[in-house]
């Protein structure tokens, strides 16, 4: 597969001017280097750059705290995005730094998300609950990071959740609590959809309930970050940290 990035026509174009008006050549000679630079990529290709032309970010489009910029932000990206609320989730474990995506499920007093508490990330917030969130809006140019410490949801509150989900989803849930659990080495894919065909006849007439090791957790923040890609790789980060009085703001080298 070819994974070049599109040749940057405005500097193909600007080359092949100079080259007409410098007096290098003729108008034939400034079209002749335009054709080879469009069939020839250009080095460093593969592993290029975008100028990031988007927009900004200034001081004034802050709020007071966090949330109320995070809820603007997304409800851009849900119109530019495929998946605005992926997001990825970093944990650390025996000194050792994890990252999957989840999806985000809430906001109320934080970012909440719904697991295997099983799982690897399950069992190294457990150990350690302190955790980053970070959310890639390429489209938009953006990106935002949170820190804080993550929080089990009250039961009801993941046994609510787990009632809307569609039906294929409560029964994968339950093929990942037996006969092993999520992030456990399994055999192969005929074992997956093994346990998963147990749990279908085991719920043939019935509702699915919510497994016991499935739940969700808050991540309360502590820190949170909003980047916005600007020209020049002058980039703007703006950061709100919490003190004991409240929530200051920021700017951050780029």
């Amino acid at each position: 597969m070819d994974d070049r990035r599109e040749p940057d026509l405005r500097a193909i174009l600007d080359d092949a001017a100079k080259a007409v008006v410098s007096g290098l050549g003729s108008a034939a000679d400034g079209l002749r280097t335009l054709a080879d630079r469009l069939e020839q990529p250009r080095e460093g290709q593969r592993f290029g750059r975008l100028d990031y032309t988007a927009g900004g970010l200034a001081e004034s489009d802050l709020t007071d705290e966090p949330m109320a910029l995070f809820e603007r932000w997304y409800a851009e990206a849900q119109d530019a995005e495929r998946e605005a609320n992926a997001m990825v989730l970093g944990t650390v474990g025996h000194g050792r730094p994890s990252s999957r995506t989840v999806l985000l499920k809430g906001l109320d007093g934080g970012w909440r998300f719904f697991t295997n508490y099983d799982s690897r990330k399950g069992d190294e917030l457990a150990g350690n609950p302190a955790c980053s969130l970070l959310f890639p809006w390429y489209a938009l140019e953006r990106q935002v990071r949170v820190e804080g410490v993550a929080e089990r949801l009250p039961r009801e509150d993941s046994e609510a959740y787990f009632a809307t989900r569609p039906r294929d989803s409560q029964l994968g849930a339950w093929a990942s609590v037996d006969p092993a659990p999520q992030s456990a080495v399994v055999a192969d894919r005929d074992a997956l959809q093994a346990a998963y065909d147990a749990a279908q006849a085991r719920f043939a007439d019935a509702d699915v309930p919510c497994p016991p090791t499935w739940g969700g957790y808050v991540v309360r923040p502590e820190a949170v970050e909003f980047w916005q890609g600007r020209h020049g790789r002058v980039h703007d980060r703006l950061r709100y940290r919490r003190e004991e009085t409240g929530w200051v703001t920021e700017r951050l080298a780029p």
